[in-house]
């Protein structure tokens, strides 16, 4: 590996030295008896990996953790721009802390992400809220000591976006949300430009990291109790391009499942133009990854894909799935549907309901076309009204739904093997996932969080399965 593919290590030391020196002056700022910091993350998976990093680093400079705003001496909103009403909520949860900032003037107030790295999104922050001190984009999360001490030390705000670097950060210090769970990321960026898609102008072009940094975290997370890891990355398939070494997504995962452990691993998200044969048998072959696949198809019809700018048809895709479920017929499928594309026709939609009818996916993540500033598809003509697309939307919920309620009450009377996550609040119930991502609910003990139950199916619930613990 090119020493030029990976950050610096002066630059990471610099980075350590602001972080002992924002951590000497937080104490003192601080308005309890340690520093504490309010961190949320909107958006996809890459963001919640963004953000344990920044919590990785926040904690390296002292700061402790809180829910409530109101006893934040930092707060810091990490953003979405994939649509539009992520965006409309960024900006009303932004304006409320204009009272936590009337009550506390001290507090530092940071807002970072997807939505930062589009210029005009960073001048309405810079006009509209005064009271913001930091913002900053998806390429330099590295940099946050220095961003916080200059605004501490300089007491002017701060902006840092748009410094995309063909260089990958390795080593940052990582404060994970879950004991059982974890999130890697294999790659960055995205290079396929799809017409309706901003995240190649927030994220940049693709990087791939080098596959033995991965495999050490992955090995390192299975030593520390992980039971479940996912590999992140806007297209996995597309790992391996631009490194010295000759190597596939495939690959990577054949190196990964061979670490020993009783572990599970998935990746997202895959896409359709990339997807091969060998991919499949990889998973087929495995000892550890699950037979369960987020391959988004996004629409059914042939020519909206062409528009989409996805490089596949109807026809490939299907056939795909088919190969797939030869060699796994046990195989779970999801994906992103999106309704309403402009200039998509009701018969064309059509085409969409008759393709998850015929594959049969276990869940479905479905939006309404939502136009976003800087794409192909925003300035495309749009004739069909909002309030026509949420009856299309209607219908293929409704379609979706029948679908996964005969899939979930088949399983009734089985045996699953199911991760233990959380205890579910409301009814008490213990809550985790299955191999093929079916939540599945059951009376427990607190003590079974973080390990795999074999659990008999008594219930189907719509979405959700309830059981019985088994030994």
């Amino acid at each position: 590996m090119k020493d030029k593919e990976v950050m610096p290590a002066a630059e990471l030391q610099k980075q350590k030295l602001y972080a002992a020196d924002v951590a000497a002056i937080m104490q003192v700022r601080a308005m309890g008896t340690e520093p504490k910091a309010f961190v949320r993350t909107y958006g996809c998976q890459q963001n919640v990996a963004d953000g344990e990093k920044i919590k990785g680093m926040l904690a390296e400079m002292g700061f402790a953790f809180t829910d409530d705003e109101n006893e934040a001496d930092f707060i810091l909103f990490n953003t979405c721009a994939i649509r539009e009403h992520a965006e409309d909520r960024v900006y009303g949860n932004i304006g409320a802390l204009k009272n936590v900032k009337r009550r506390n003037p001290s507090v530092l107030i940071a807002v970072c992400g997807c939505m930062m790295e589009q210029a005009h999104v960073a001048e309405r922050i810079r006009t509209t809220f005064p009271f913001v001190n930091i913002v900053f984009g998806t390429h330099v999360i590295h940099r946050l000591p220095e961003m916080i001490f200059t605004a501490v030390t300089d007491s002017k705000r701060v902006f840092l976006r748009g410094e995309e670097s063909k260089e990958i950060v390795e080593g940052l210090p990582v404060r994970r949300d879950g004991t059982a769970r974890a999130w890697v990321t294999v790659m960055y960026g995205c290079d396929n430009f799809c017409s309706y898609c901003v995240v190649p102008y927030v994220r940049g072009r693709e990087k791939s990291r080098h596959p033995d940094a991965i495999v050490e975290e992955c090995r390192g997370l299975i030593e520390q109790g992980y039971k479940e890891i996912t590999l992140l990355g806007q297209n996995v398939n597309s790992f391996g391009k631009g490194l010295e070494e000759k190597i596939n997504f495939s690959e990577l995962l054949r190196r990964i499942d061979a670490i020993d452990g009783d572990y599970r691993l998935r990746f997202m998200t895959s896409h359709p133009k990339d997807a091969t044969r060998e991919l499949f048998d990889t998973i087929a072959e495995s000892r550890h990854i699950c037979h369960h696949i987020h391959l988004p198809f996004q629409s059914g019809n042939s020519r909206v894909l062409k528009a989409m700018n996805r490089r596949y048809d109807r026809e490939k895709y299907l056939g795909l799935i088919a190969y797939a479920k030869e060699k796994m017929p046990d195989l779970s499928l999801t994906s992103d549907i999106i309704v309403g594309f402009p200039g998509e026709t009701y018969a064309e939609f059509q085409d969409t309901l008759s393709l998850i009818r015929e594959v049969e996916f276990t869940s479905l993540f479905t939006f309404i076309f939502s136009s976003r500033p800087g794409t192909k598809a925003a300035s495309m003509e749009d004739p069909v009204p909002y309030k026509e697309k949420t009856k299309w939307f209607a219908e293929l919920l409704a379609a979706q739904e029948e679908i996964a309620a005969r899939r979930c009450a088949a399983m009734v009377g089985g045996t699953e093997r199911v991760l233990v996550e959380e205890r579910n609040e409301k009814n008490g119930l213990l809550c985790g996932r299955t191999e093929s991502s079916i939540i599945v609910e059951f009376p427990g003990d607190d003590a079974l969080i973080g390990t795999f139950q074999s659990v008999r199916i008594t219930e189907a619930r719509n979405w959700i399965l309830r059981g019985e613990r088994i030994g």
